[in-house]
């Protein structure tokens, strides 16, 4: 066997309670990237500032990382901070907020640098030069905060683009359950479905292997135990901080053992027709699961996590979860119209093939079975080939 890394953040502090571990953290001037409304309004901003601010590190909020990213965004960004220079890049909210801060991360160290000189997957320069990255979700679904990855879309193009490199993981991640208590229903049903679809792929992937197994499995058992819960009770905070570590685990996975099918075409659908990345995955994980299992026998291993023994069963475990959360079966049940979708599948599939996601995928798919498995994604029907 040849020799294999296994990357994952200098630090990660875990547990409800533990944003106050920013108190420790040592700099002169941070740089903090976030949403909307939402983590000022919880109250969470303040407190990280005022965190920063007992250890004598001052602090500039850049605000409005839109859902899905523009590299408009973090090119404005950028901007900000080459202005403020700092030496911490906080990457606080959702997924969007931590992946933007990446992006800009990546620019401002290489102020050069364009978009299409970093999509190749692990073509980013040696980062760290100038600032250390810190990463504090408050969604559970991702795992960018241990991740090597940064999800950027060109919505002229209407193409998201998987930034892939062991540079963007982070050096610090706080996964406090905490913050999440804010997070809407959709959102928690949505990101959590998204952490799924990480453990599932990274258990099938490739590149996996007897360290991201474990993580992998754990984390998919610890999402059907409490994902309904944190839906349903969102001030449950063992159900947050276990939703919270769950989609940590699966980030840890699938950023060394990578993703596949599921992944390459939910990026399309964002990209694309905007659809939520967490919905786009719920509705592909069955069928990519029944594409797959013709090629690996490791979903009987998941199924059996459940108490059961199929891919089948396992894909349909996936399917009963997913109508608990109240997630369309379909991607027309999503409401994108016929026309609209039959004017776009060739171009997604092509986008699809081309996905830096595919290359890990147990069973290497042929561009007329990508777009059939839309089809029946489309459709609400069941992959059969």
């Amino acid at each position: 066997m040849s020799a294999v890394g296994f990357v994952l953040p200098r630090i990660i502090y875990h547990g409800t309670g533990t944003l106050e571990k920013l108190k420790e953290i040592s700099g002169q001037k941070a740089f903090i990237v976030t949403g909307g409304s939402s983590m000022k309004k919880s109250g969470v901003i303040k407190k990280t500032q005022d965190l920063l601010q007992k250890n004598k590190i001052t602090s500039f909020v850049f605000e409005g990382v839109e859902p899905d990213p523009s590299i408009e965004t973090v090119l404005k960004g950028v901007e900000a901070m080459k202005e403020f220079q700092p030496d911490i890049i906080i990457g606080l909210g959702g997924c969007s907020s931590i992946d933007a801060a990446k992006a800009m991360w990546v620019f401002y160290e290489y102020p050069e640098t364009k978009l299409e000189d970093i999509i190749p997957p692990f073509s980013i320069q040696p980062l760290r030069q100038k600032a250390k990255f810190i990463a504090i979700p408050s969604t559970s679904g991702t795992g960018t905060e241990v991740t090597c990855v940064s999800v950027i879309t060109d919505r002229k193009k209407g193409v998201k683009y998987p930034l892939v490199s062991y540079e963007l993981t982070p050096d610090i991640a706080i996964v406090d359950g905490e913050i999440c208590q804010s997070m809407p229903a959709h959102v928690t049903a949505h990101t959590g479905l998204d952490a799924l679809a990480h453990s599932t792929e990274a258990y099938v992937s490739t590149l996996a292997d007897c360290y991201t197994d474990p993580l992998a499995r754990q984390s998919i058992d610890m999402i059907f135990k409490f994902l309904p819960t944190a839906q349903k009770e969102p001030n449950n905070l063992e159900a947050r901080q276990a939703m919270h570590d769950a989609s940590c685990l699966a980030g840890i996975a699938f950023t060394n053992a990578l993703l596949g099918i599921i992944h390459a075409m939910a990026h399309q659908l964002g990209g694309m027709f905007s659809v939520p990345h967490g919905c786009a995955n719920a509705i592909l994980m069955p069928n990519a699961v029944r594409f797959n299992s013709k090629a690996t026998s490791k979903y009987q291993d998941l199924a059996k996590l459940l108490g059961k023994q199929s891919a089948e069963e396992y894909a349909a475990e996936i399917e009963k979860l997913r109508a608990e959360l109240q997630v369309p079966e379909s991607i027309k049940a999503y409401g994108i119209a016929e026309a609209d979708w039959n004017a776009k599948l060739d171009e997604i599939t092509k986008n699809a093939m081309a996905d830096a996601c595919m290359g890990a995928n147990p069973r290497t798919p042929t561009a007329e079975e990508v777009k059939r498995i839309y089809q029946y994604c489309y459709e609400g029907k069941q992959v059969d080939f």
